[in-house]
């Protein structure tokens, strides 16, 4: 089982795809929520046309994302979607130097070196209701209620020296997205069965595997698991999904429940357009209003209610500030 094989190449093509892409992709949706519905006959058959249906729409998710912005310091100022999203320049080199998807690529051997990263920025928009200060006319108003916008909990996706290759591992990340809403989808189903308690716990336990391991768009945990050692685990979890035996009606809606989410894929992840008007201090406007500056933002939405606003963005590690060596810094104390 090899849940961490690549699936696209970056270059599909929406409605053609080779016949080796469909089968990785149908082999990943049964990997990544019930292996054990191979033991169904016609599994393929009944899962082929919502595979194809979510490739189509995974492919026109990420293709519609527009072309990463430069994050330089000098673009900042001038970059309405930038200044939104991050509070000054130096705010948004310190706040990518120290990610740590961002860190973790630079120090591996495709990243060491790169002059160019490209990657998905996603962050939480928040909307608050205050009473500031405003000038109406010519005088200042005070306890005036304002709609102020910020940005929290920024981190990056699938950071890569290109931005085809970061494109392609978008569509996978997608892809598998809605296999773990697939896995909820089954973890949550009411089946009166005896054994059905162990089955839930264990898809359950799968499910956080999964999550852990960077298969969503949920923000990871600090401590990032070795995919090798995932990979150990999750195959121990499926051995003993087959040591419980096969029951048919279950393994039935099991396949259903894949086959169905699957199908339904532009309903269980999304992207929206949300236009903004603010001003310098991220506050909301009135179109008509001369301090305010048109914030075009695209916002992902998964079917379980999270949402976050997703930006690519094009990376050059030179401007990210050093950052020191812990150990090396505590030694001129000693």
């Amino acid at each position: 089982m090899k849940l961490f094989q690549s699936i696209f190449g970056g270059s599909e093509t929406r409605g053609r795809y080779p016949e080796s892409l469909i089968e990785q992709a149908m082999e990943r949706a049964v990997d990544g929520t019930d292996p054990r519905l191979r033991l169904l006959p016609g599994y393929r058959k009944r899962l082929r046309q919502p595979v194809i249906q979510a490739i189509d729409h995974v492919v026109a998710l990420v293709d519609a994302i527009p072309a990463p912005l430069p994050a330089g310091a000098g673009r900042h100022g001038d970059e309405p979607l930038l200044k939104a999203v991050f509070s000054s320049a130096g705010d948004m080199l310190e706040t990518l130097g120290r990610d740590a998807a961002l860190r973790s690529f630079l120090a591996s051997a495709e990243g060491r070196g790169a002059e160019q990263v490209t990657a998905l920025l996603l962050a939480e928009r928040v909307e608050r209701s205050i009473l500031g200060m405003d000038l109406i006319g010519d005088q200042v108003h005070r306890d005036v209620p304002q709609v102020t916008v910020s940005f929290a909990g920024h981190r990056l996706l699938d950071p890569s020296a290109t931005e085809a290759e970061s494109r392609r591992q978008w569509k996978r990340r997608a892809f598998d997205h809605l296999l773990t809403l697939a896995l909820t989808r089954i973890a949550e189903t009411r089946v009166e069965r005896a054994d059905l308690k162990r089955q839930h716990d264990l898809l359950r336990r799968k499910l956080t595997a999964l999550e852990h391991g960077g298969w969503s768009f949920e923000p990871a945990e600090d401590a990032h698991p070795d995919p090798a050692a995932l990979q150990v685990e999750l195959d121990k979890l499926t051995a003993q999904l087959n040591a419980l035996g096969a029951d048919q009606d279950v393994l039935r809606v099991h396949l259903q429940l894949v086959a169905e989410l699957l199908g339904e894929a532009p309903s269980q992840i999304w992207a929206e357009p949300v236009g903004l008007w603010l001003d310098a201090m991220n506050i909301q406007r009135a179109a008509d209003d001369p301090s305010a500056r048109l914030v075009q933002l695209w916002e992902l939405h998964n079917a379980r209610g999270r949402r976050a606003v997703m930006l690519a963005l094009s990376i050059t590690p030179g401007d990210l500030p050093i950052r020191e060596d812990l150990v090396t810094a505590a030694q001129r104390y000693l």
